[in-house]
């Protein structure tokens, strides 16, 4: 009888911290891992190793910001990717809706739609971003990333920067 009680009781403590956990993460913060080189130098600048994921940034993404997207220039996002709903990418908004955005190798400029925002790798010759698939829904950004939490030669707050050239005024 005490096995079955301690067991139980057992159980319902990891349910209910699980549950906790589970409603943190979907509502509040997450971590995240951040792989490639498409952020460098801001993540993974070390280059890679045969070691893979030891190699891996992880991070702090808030999602409070999410409430009434509440981004700005220069924050870096973690979003859905657009083909695939399941992929998750990690890349800085350069122009938010209403912005007018400089096509790279054109002379066009784009004006970025309601509801939408236009993400790029601070490592261009190796990022597919908006350049690629164009602006992004809104609805697909997960949260902002704040801090690299790994590995702890890296730890600290993650820099809002703007790119410059690349809005039209």
């Amino acid at each position: 009888m005490g096995t079955r009680s301690f067991l139980w009781n057992f159980a319902k403590k990891y349910f209910t911290f699980g549950l906790i956990g589970l409603t943190i993460s979907d509502r509040y913060a997450s971590i995240v891992p951040v792989r490639g080189l498409s952020m460098a130098p801001t993540f993974n600048s070390h280059g890679s190793t045969s070691m893979g994921s030891l190699t891996d940034n992880y991070v702090l993404v808030e999602k409070w910001c999410l409430e009434k997207y509440k981004f700005s220039p220069g924050d870096v996002v973690v979003f859905c990717s657009p083909s695939d709903h399941r992929k998750s990418i990690v890349k800085r908004i350069t122009a938010l809706p209403g912005d007018w955005i400089n096509m790279p190798y054109s002379s066009d400029a784009l004006k970025i739609p309601e509801g939408h925002c236009w993400v790029e790798g601070d490592n261009s010759a190796s990022s597919v971003d908006s350049r690629s698939f164009g602006p992004i829904p809104l609805g697909l950004v997960r949260g902002r990333v704040t801090h690299i939490v790994w590995p702890p030669q890296a730890f600290g707050k993650v820099e809002r920067k703007t790119p410059q050239g690349r809005l039209s005024l």
